[in-house]
């Protein structure tokens, strides 16, 4: 086989860069390990930018997103028995944040792509990358696929990065002591707006997916176990962690699905070997705490659409050459947030009394200030470049 643009990976990344590749004119193959029933069904973030909205509608796959994703004008830190609003519609006029299910806009590129006659696929065993400074080709399950340059959009554990020569990338990294048990619950959700609650007992949040889906997550051991937690212990723990303020009560029902994610920090530089262009999760981890995740790798593949459209088009590879650096400075701006809202939000097992008033000290002065929420806010609904 051969085409353009050989794109690892069927996550939100590999599936929008082939999407904004077709509208630009470029061909281009996904390949997937796993099934599609599993990318469709994989419960991810949830949190989309106003950037990240802006270029989903402009692809055209926004439609399902603009009716069925819940649009957010602020957030709520609860600590100290107190609650308070970051009003983004008042410190950030004209953005805010959509709640919409990742696996959900999984759906609608697959759908989009399939569709405009796109190729993707899955259940593709054995892929590797070959020739990255050269003519680059994938082999798979005994087939070949020639093509220009090379997309790893295959996550952390893929095989893209991995097949990057020793030495040739730098790797920066941090994890913390600590771990998020995510469940999702069919329960109405307990407030309008997504809560973060800070407690000696450690961090919880209250997020949703639809009106009738909830999603919350809980801090715990980085060692921890989900059969540690039946279904009366998630909802006991939640309940001590999120009715601290008067007036709450938290909305129960059956639990769909619950899982351990690790907290960790990462980052790959360059992002680029010859003709292998790393995107997304493949080339940084964030901790989920500042829901940045998702919007990075769309971000990255926003910038990498118009290098390769450029070098296609003109010759150029001014863009293709900048790409690494023009994606690191955002991925560094919200590694410094999400690190930021992580030490923030979270109790160190470690902490001693001095490091828990600094907390309380700067949750009290972005509660307070209007300059410090604004910069929360911004951050939040997505820095402008």
């Amino acid at each position: 086989m051969r085409t353009q643009v050989g794109i690892v990976g069927a996550g939100p990344a590999g599936l929008l860069l082939s999407h904004l590749l077709h509208l630009r004119g470029i061909d281009s193959v996904v390949l997937e390990l796993r099934d599609r029933d599993y990318c469709e069904r994989r419960v991810r973030a949830g949190v989309l930018e106003q950037g990240t909205v802006d270029v989903l509608t402009a692809a055209g796959v926004g439609d399902r997103m603009r009716r069925e994703g819940l649009p957010h004008h602020g957030i709520e830190l609860r600590y100290g028995g107190a609650a308070h609003r970051i009003a983004f519609e008042e410190l950030v006029p004209g953005r805010s944040i959509t709640v919409y299910g990742q696996q959900e806009v999984v759906k609608d590129l697959i759908a989009a792509r399939l569709a405009a006659g796109g190729k993707i696929l899955f259940d593709v065993p054995d892929v590797k990358p070959h020739d990255l400074t050269g003519s680059p080709y994938l082999t798979f399950g005994g087939e070949t696929l020639e093509c220009d340059v090379i997309a790893g959009c295959d996550g952390f554990h893929g095989v893209t990065r991995a097949a990057v020569p020793p030495g040739e990338l730098t790797t920066f990294e941090r994890d913390y002591p600590f771990a998020w048990l995510g469940v999702l619950a069919r329960v109405r959700p307990s407030a309008e707006e997504l809560i973060y609650a800070r407690t000696p007992r450690g961090f919880a949040l209250h997020s949703m997916r639809s009106p009738e889906i909830s999603r919350f997550y809980l801090q715990v051991p980085k060692d921890e176990r989900e059969d540690a937690w039946p279904d009366e212990r998630i909802w006991s723990e939640l309940a001590a962690r999120l009715e601290t303020v008067p007036g709450f009560r938290l909305e129960t029902g059956p639990v769909i699905e619950k899982s351990i994610t690790p907290m960790r920090s990462f980052v790959t530089e360059p992002m680029r070997y010859g003709n292998l262009y790393l995107a997304g999760d493949a080339a940084h981890i964030v901790p989920p705490t500042g829901a940045k995740g998702l919007n990075l790798a769309v971000a990255d593949v926003t910038v990498l659409t118009d290098a390769l459209a450029q070098w296609y088009e003109t010759g150029s590879s001014a863009g293709l050459d900048a790409y690494s650096a023009t994606c690191l400075r955002r991925v560094w701006r919200a590694q410094h947030f999400s690190w930021w809202m992580t030490n923030l939000l979270h109790t160190f097992a470690d902490e001693d009394p001095y490091g828990e008033r600094l907390q309380t000290a700067y949750l009290d002065y972005v509660t307070s200030s209007t300059a410090a929420a604004t910069t929360l806010a911004e951050n939040y609904v997505g820095m402008v470049w």
